[in-house]
């Protein structure tokens, strides 16, 4: 799966490291990442918590991620190629949430904020899903906070250095209904 390419690519690492801060994980932690895409998030998470299953319902990405958690050499991760919403028809509970991919947050966010215990973090570029999380987040009674991270990375010219902007990206806070 080598030189695979995903829509969206994967996170970036100054992204990945304010979403993991913000998910606030421990070693007896058990982690639902929806949109697992490379499996990068999940190769991180693994690495904190107990058991990670990570879910994408695109087979080329859950193939990319099996291979990337293999060559990580993290065996705590159980991934799924489904739909969220029909993985989470199952009774499990999870002490954190991550969301990689934004599809589906009206049917999604109700079902996380029951079955997440502590913290769901959503990583968004776009202003709309952005609005949205909150918005449902708002209506569920477990909004915390949105921050928007903007990186840039050094890069030589001409014999000096210039800085490159990486895309913005909206990080979405949420405690779960537990925690209420």
């Amino acid at each position: 799966m080598n030189g695979t390419k995903l829509a969206g690519g994967p996170t970036q690492d100054e992204i990945m490291a304010v979403s993991l801060f913000k998910l606030g994980l421990t070693r007896s932690d058990t982690v639902l990442e929806v949109g697992c895409g490379t499996g990068k998030v999940s190769v991180a998470m693994a690495r904190v918590a107990k058991n990670v299953y990570a879910i994408d319902k695109r087979p080329e990405a859950v193939a990319l991620a099996k291979d990337t958690a293999k060559n990580a050499g993290v065996d705590n991760i159980t991934f799924s190629c489904t739909d969220a919403r029909e993985f989470l028809a199952g009774t499990r509970q999870y002490d954190c949430a991550f969301l990689g991919g934004t599809s589906g947050l009206e049917e999604i966010l109700p079902v996380l904020a029951e079955k997440v215990k502590r913290t769901i973090v959503i990583n968004a570029v776009m202003l709309s899903t952005l609005e949205r999380a909150v918005t449902l987040l708002k209506k569920q009674g477990i909004f915390t906070e949105a921050v928007q991270v903007q990186v840039s990375r050094s890069h030589e010219i001409a014999g000096s250095i210039m800085f490159r902007p990486i895309d913005p990206v909206f990080i979405i806070v949420a405690r779960g209904a537990a925690c209420s």
